[in-house]
């Protein structure tokens, strides 16, 4: 049999972590069996229904390299792959659970069902209409009257079924509510949905979040009426913020979209979910999404609740950018150049930047003084490692501009030797006169480079003029 898998999301926004690492998860179960992994828009719930959020989905795959085999662009063998155009198939299956005695025609208002159900004290809605008898039902759907067709639960005793992560499961079927299937307005739910169409697109995986452990029985139901058999379930732990609280865009954790915008690659957040609720059984952390797809294993997942460390992801990021090309980080790192002012060296700022940050998005504040000196204090000349000071400074910073003004090969290379040869004249230390010259020309303690590295991207006629700020203060 081959191994069909499917990511479902709704179209409700961007994509959160969890709802990332679930695609994750199925897309890696699918291609280390050499399976399929399908694309699936369930777009039912059309209230929640965002403009534009299947794009984000499309791209937010496509960017992290899982292509899907079949979907709603691409076609396939078992479309349509969006829902909302399959509202016939599901009223046409809808109507043969009725026949089959899964289901029940309910005539009861919205408000007369809310009524009928105390969550307090776990009453569930009693639905009288379960007791109609299927002629009169169908008289009353023939005559045009609103309705809705509901769960009918028939069986009792316990339920019991296997999970790929939490092992056998019972629940006591009284403890399941006659949920809706089918909506008056020829919706399904996602109850009903996600049965019909993973039972016709073929799907041999489900993976989702442990919520859905307690509803899977009802789901079994209804395999069981239509004389299907289910597929092999993979219920995982949610992704937590911290202990309490789970990982939710609504409370403004960062989705997807944020991170990248704030500077991770990609890449390096693929790896760093996949091991959010994974064990590899190794030592080993970092991985190309290839390299999962030769070790990834259901077995492998935990039981336990992840909790995200974006400390964590920060050095894995810091990772993979040291693991770039020269020409690859440089590539990477032009977007976040915007405030970069014309004249500078870009492919020399990238050299200095590569080995120093975790995150592009730590470029700003490395790099603010490029466009506009900080007015800062002059106790940053004082430096007990250096053993510099605002005198040391200042004796150095004079000499330094005379010999830097005169330089003509402005490489690093040659500012390093003229101002090393410089150091040696006044028989001081080379600290006690590049770090006078870093400070003066950035105004920071820490900076992407060394002194001359810095010279070398603003040039000589900026490195001059910054240099005599520097004496005016010390003065």
């Amino acid at each position: 049999m081959k191994v069909r898998t499917r990511f479902a999301p709704s179209p409700t926004g961007y994509m959160h972590i969890g709802n990332l690492r679930t695609a994750l998860y199925e897309y890696l179960i699918a291609k280390a069996a050499g399976g399929d992994f399908l694309l699936r828009i369930e777009d039912t719930d059309q209230k929640r229904y965002v403009e534009g959020a299947t794009d984000i989905i499309y791209n937010t795959l496509k960017t992290v390299g899982m292509n899907w085999d079949e979907g709603p662009d691409i076609g396939g063998n078992y479309g349509p792959y969006v829902q909302s155009e399959r509202k016939p198939v599901y009223a046409e299956y809808a109507h043969k659970l009725v026949e089959l005695g899964g289901a029940h025609y309910c005539f009861c208002s919205k408000e007369e069902a809310e009524d009928g159900k105390e969550e307090e004290n776990n009453i569930k809605f009693q639905d009288p209409c379960k007791f109609l008898s299927k002629e009169e039902a169908k008289a009353r759907v023939d005559a045009g009257e609103p309705f809705v067709v509901r769960q009918t639960i028939h069986k009792k005793g316990k339920s019991k079924y296997h999970d790929e992560v939490y092992g056998d499961i019972e629940i006591d079927y009284d403890e399941l509510d006659e949920g809706v299937l089918l909506k008056s307005d020829g919706f399904p739910t996602y109850n009903f949905a996600n049965v019909v169409d993973d039972h016709l697109m073929g799907i041999t995986h489900v993976v989702r979040g442990n919520e859905y452990v307690s509803s899977t029985p009802k789901y079994n139901l209804i395999y069981e009426d239509f004389g299907w058999e289910h597929p092999l379930y993979v219920h995982v732990p949610p992704v937590m913020k911290d202990a309490q609280h789970k990982l939710s865009k609504r409370n403004g954790d960062a989705s997807f979209q944020d991170l990248v915008a704030k500077g991770y690659l990609p890449e390096a957040i693929i790896n760093y979910i996949a091991l959010l609720g994974w064990n590899p059984g190794t030592e080993q952390e970092i991985f190309s999404l290839e390299e999962l797809k030769q070790i990834f294993s259901v077995d492998r997942l935990n039981r336990s609740p992840a909790i995200f460390d974006s400390v964590k992801l920060t050095w894995m990021n810091g990772c993979y950018l040291r693991a770039l090309t020269p020409e690859q980080f440089h590539a990477r790192a032009l977007p976040f150049y915007k405030d970069i002012p014309a004249g500078i060296d870009l492919e020399a700022l990238s050299r200095a930047l590569q080995p120093r940050i975790e995150t592009l998005g730590q470029i700003a504040g490395q790099t603010d003084f490029i466009k506009q000196l900080p007015d800062y204090s002059l106790e940053l000349f004082t430096n007990k490692k250096m053993k510099t000071d605002s005198a040391v400074a200042r004796q150095t910073l004079a000499e330094a501009r005379k010999v830097l003004a005169g330089q003509q090969n402005w490489s690093n290379e040659a500012l390093f030797e003229s101002l090393k040869s410089l150091a040696e004249t006044m028989g001081v230390k080379n600290g006690q006169v590049l770090y006078p010259v870093r400070i003066a020309l950035s105004g920071k303690e820490t900076t992407p480079g060394g002194a001359t590295e810095l010279a070398v991207l603003f040039g000589q006629e900026e490195t001059l003029r910054r240099i005599d700020i520097a004496l005016q203060k010390l003065s």
